[in-house]
C-alpha cells in the first residue's frame, strides 16, 4: 500500500482565478463559518481580529491578506479553518473548504521557489491530481516568530 495523508482542501479565490490549498487534516481542528470577528487595534494587517469560540479566544488570519492577494469578501461558502499552528489555535479566513482527501506522497512535488507570490518557506510541496494542482502549506511557517509571539498575546488579552 502506498504511503499518503490526508487533507483538508480549500481555495482562495483572486479574481477570476482560483487556486486549491492543502493542510494535512491533523493541522486542523475544526471548519466553521464565518463569523465577524471583534476588531483589535495595532494588530498585523493580516489579523481581523478574535473570536470566542467555545470560551477559547482564538485570532482570525486572512490568508488573502497573509499571501498579499487582497482582501476576501465574506460569502455564505467563506469558512474559518481552525488550526493549529505550533501549539497556538488560529483561525484562518479562505473562500470555500472543498473536500477531503487522500493524495498518495509519491504525487507531491518540492514546491518551486515562488507559486504566485507565496514565499516558499509556507510551502511544504505540490501535489499532482488528475488535472489539478493543490498547494500544500505548512502551517507553522505562515507566521513569523514574531508574529506567532504577537498572536499569542492578542489570544490572552
Amino acid at each position: 500500500m502506498a504511503e499518503e495523508i490526508q487533507l483538508v482542501v480549500f481555495t482562495i479565490r483572486q479574481g477570476e482565478v482560483v487556486c486549491e490549498y492543502g493542510v494535512p487534516i491533523t493541522q486542523v481542528q475544526e471548519i466553521i463559518t464565518m463569523v465577524n470577528p471583534t476588531k483589535l487595534p495595532q494588530a498585523p494587517d493580516f489579523v481581523e481580529g478574535i473570536i470566542n469560540l467555545r470560551g477559547k479566544i482564538i485570532p482570525i488570519i486572512d490568508l488573502k491578506k497573509r499571501f498579499n492577494m487582497g482582501q476576501s469578501q465574506v460569502t455564505d461558502d467563506t469558512r474559518s479553518v481552525v488550526v493549529e499552528v505550533e501549539g497556538q489555535t488560529v483561525g484562518i479566513i479562505v473562500d470555500e473548504v472543498s473536500e477531503v482527501l487522500r493524495l498518495p506522497v509519491s504525487s507531491i512535488e518540492p514546491p518551486p521557489a515562488v507559486v504566485g507570490g507565496i514565499n516558499a518557506e509556507y510551502l511544504t510541496g505540490v501535489g499532482k491530481l488528475d488535472d489539478r494542482l493543490l498547494i500544500l502549506l505548512d502551517m507553522d511557517k505562515i507566521l513569523s516568530e514574531g508574529e506567532k509571539a504577537e498572536l499569542a498575546g492578542v489570544a490572552h488579552k
